[in-house]
């Protein structure tokens, strides 16, 4: 059960992390006063069996209360902290990569560091972006951004000699089917082959290599 229980917090964290930071720190300001003042609630013991079998749940929800009302917050807290981290990051590598020689920082980057900067890019263009957890240097999606109501999700490839294939553009037109997705980005650090450029045309799938990646860069970083 305190195995579940900590799942069930780990995600909590997880899902704050991957939104802006301050929503955090709303979503702990809110819980602590609701549940303290749910943990307050006197309750009255039933005079009759039937009535014991709502008690006994208000009682749970009462005890859940009493200690969520500490813990909650702290989940929200924690994920807000990592959400800021994150941002500190992105913006951490994005300026190391304007003010250097681009190509050569942006093929150097681990591809974490690599991520971090693509999400930054989109973030700049005007777009919401939430990092979806594809934590390792083939995770699959990596990103999901938001502009109204569309929805696009982005997976980078962070290769310096190999190029992307066809199959990798392939496996995200397959996600965006599967998600309702209105469209979505590959992009690498190198380049496409011609199987992979012929597979995207006229199915909402833009490809940019590093080319194309250091013309948006241009775009939108800071005079």
């Amino acid at each position: 059960m305190a195995r579940k229980t900590s799942s069930v917090l780990e995600d909590i964290a997880g899902i704050t992390a991957s939104l802006p930071w301050w929503v955090g720190v709303v979503l702990a300001a809110i819980a602590f006063p609701a549940l303290h003042w749910a943990a307050a609630i006197d309750l009255v013991a039933p005079k009759d069996l039937p009535g014991l079998g709502g008690y006994t749940t208000r009682v749970m929800l009462k005890t859940l209360a009493e200690i969520g009302q500490y813990v909650l917050p702290i989940v929200f807290l924690s994920g807000s902290a990592v959400s800021a981290y994150r941002r500190i990051a992105r913006v951490r590598v994005f300026k190391r990569v304007v003010s250097a020689d681009e190509a050569r920082m942006i093929r150097d980057m681990t591809w974490r560091e690599f991520e971090m900067f693509v999400g930054e890019v989109f973030r700049r263009k005007g777009f919401r972006v939430r990092e979806t957890g594809g934590y390792g240097a083939d995770g699959g999606v990596d990103l999901e951004l938001s502009a109204g109501s569309d929805r696009y999700l982005v997976q980078c490839k962070r290769w310096r000699a190999n190029r992307v294939d066809a199959p990798t553009v392939r496996e995200l037109y397959g996600v965006m089917a599967a998600t309702g997705a209105s469209g979505g980005f590959v992009v690498t650090s190198g380049e496409f082959t011609q199987e992979a450029t012929a597979f995207a045309e006229g199915r909402n799938i833009e490809l940019i290599g590093l080319p194309q990646l250091i013309g948006l860069l241009r775009d939108v970083r800071p005079e």
